[in-house]
Parts: structure tokens; sequence; C-alpha cells
């Protein structure tokens, strides 16, 4: 195990104990009914949904067969659910009756009730870092499970950009003043410069949690510049670096640029590929030792003249591929 699996294990468990604390779930009742946690869930998964098989809210909670069969059947004892039609019991839909909604109203007025209560103490701003941190953990579990968007920049990001990209590219490539000095002139001279419809940044998010950003400025003489590209090491994989770049290259043609340009590294290999599939193309390369150490740096150039092209085939759009971290100067 190392150390970083080691230290999230002893914070995963921390967080476990004081939240079955704060939620109340070790008692016997939720929420003072008659239901126990797992009948209370239950009841929440039919509600949400127009219709469900038994055997697919057995999925969805990860409970026992039979278990799952015994609180369905104390619902329909109770008059709080109807099946229809279906081969069997597991493959029947499931849906509430009324008495059913009501109960569930009861109950979900409550548990909101509750939890009014318990975040009220934390006031405005404890509350709203709360529910940012558990909306990054939320993501951060469920992972692919959550569409990821991309928007232009707002307020805000760029200190957090530059920040992300520092401490990614000292943790794998020892990359440090020199990186983060380079990281907060770019932003702030994308700030301060900006061209509206002439240049633009975009985000990658799921839940709220940056993912990964890009950014296009106007490098003169009709050339764009591609700078800035970075995604998560958890959100690889998902074609974000993909779309990023392909933005890029769909707005620098838009607004009429000639050619689109970058510069990056050997090293960053899934980045290179990236930009290979969408069409451009590697013009130059030289050792620095900008950054405390000699790298071979590259600049990558695609004429916006001609198609874009994204896994050899001419499309506006691409998918599927795998995001690595880039420099530019």
């Amino acid at each position: 195990m190392t150390p970083a699996i080691d230290s999230a294990v002893t914070s995963f468990r921390a967080f476990n104990r004081v939240h079955t604390r704060f939620a109340g779930v070790l008692t016997p009742r939720y929420m003072g009914s008659e239901l126990s946690l797992a009948e209370a869930r239950m009841l929440y998964e039919i509600a949400v949904r127009d219709s469900v098989l038994a055997s697919e809210l057995q999925a969805l909670l990860d409970l026992d067969a039979g278990y799952a069969s015994r609180i369905l059947r104390r619902f329909e004892e109770r008059g709080w659910i109807a099946r229809g039609r279906g081969s069997d019991a597991r493959r029947r839909p499931i849906t509430l009756t009324e008495a059913g909604r009501v109960a569930f109203e009861s109950l979900d007025a409550a548990t909101r009730a509750d939890a009014e209560r318990a975040l009220g103490a934390l006031g405005e701003g404890g509350s709203r870092a709360l529910a940012q941190a558990l909306d990054t953990a939320r993501t951060l579990m469920e992972g692919a499970a959550l569409p990821w968007t991309l928007r232009p920049f707002r307020a805000g990001d760029m200190g957090m950009i530059a920040a992300r990209q520092a401490i990614l590219y000292n943790e794998g490539y020892d990359w440090g003043r020199g990186m983060e000095v380079l990281l907060g002139e770019v932003v702030t001279a994308f700030l301060r410069d900006f061209r509206p419809g002439r240049e633009q940044c975009w985000v990658a998010e799921r839940g709220g949690r940056m993912l990964g950003s890009v950014f296009l400025v106007d490098a003169g003489d009709g050339i764009a510049k591609l700078r800035l590209l970075y995604v998560e090491p958890d959100a690889r994989g998902t074609g974000i670096g993909q779309a990023l770049v392909a933005t890029c290259v769909e707005f620098a043609r838009a607004a009429g640029y000639r050619k689109l340009t970058l510069w990056t590294h050997a090293v960053l290999t899934s980045a290179r590929r990236i930009y290979a599939a969408a069409g451009m193309r590697l013009v130059s390369s030289e050792v620095h030792e900008a950054f405390g150490k000699p790298e071979l740096g590259e600049t990558w150039e695609m004429d916006l003249q001609g198609e874009s092209t994204f896994g050899g085939e001419s499309r506006p759009a691409p998918t599927g591929s795998t995001a690595g971290l880039q420099n530019r100067s």
C-alpha cells in the first residue's frame, strides 16, 4: 500500500465514523419511522422512478436477494407498492401506490428537516464548503457513472488551473518553481489581455469539480496557440482531453485563424497522441532546462485551412482518447 492510499484509507474510515453519527444511520429505525435504513432507501429508490424491477433494486442497493424480497413483501402488505405484469416476481415492474407516495413524502420531509437542522449550525459559509466537498467526494466515488461537460471559464478558474497543474507537474515530472512561474504568467496574461471572440478557455467538469482545461490564445499573424491542456489523472480515458483539443480547433477555425500551434514535451506521450489524432504535426524540437533539468520541448502545428482529423477520419468532433498533461510557453 502506498503512503497516499494508506492516508486515504485512514481519512475515509474517519469520515465514515463521523458521517454515520452525523446522519443518525446507526439507529434501528430511520428518522423515528417504522423503517430500517435499508427499507427507507428502498422506498426512496422506488419513489424516484416511474417503475422498477425487484432485480434492479437488489443490484442498485447491493442487497441479498432474500432480504430485498422480504422488504418488498412488507411494502406490499402495507399497501405501499403495486406490481405490474411479468414472467415472475423479479420481472414484474414495481410502482408506488397513493399510500406509498404519502409514506415516502412524509419520510422525505422528515429527512430534509433533519438535514436542515444539522447543517444550519454550520452557517452559510460552512454549508457551502461542505456541499462542495461532498460533491467532489461523490463524483470521485461514482467516477465515470456521472457525465462531464465543457464550459467557458469563469471567475476563480485561473487560480485553480494554475495551482492544480503546478501540483501535477511537480508530482509527475519534478518540474518545480520554473513551471509554476510559467503557469502563473500564462493565466495572468490571458486574463489581462483577453480578447473575446478571438480567445477562450474551456473547463471540463463533473458535479462542479474541475476535471481539466485548455486555452486558445491569439499569437498574432493569424496564428492561434493552444495552451495549458490538462486532465485530472482519475478522469483520463474519458475523452475529455480529445474534446478539449477539438473545441480549440473548432474555435480557431471559426475565428478565422490560418494556423494552430502549441508547445509540449516529448515525455507527455498521451497528450502527443491526442495532438496527432487531431491532425497536428510535430515541426521542431529542442532541449531546454527551464524547469531545472534537461527536457525535450516540441512545437506542433496544424494548418486550419484544411479539415481537422481525429483518429484518421475527417470529422468535426472527437470521442474517446486518453488525455495527458502538457506544458506550453
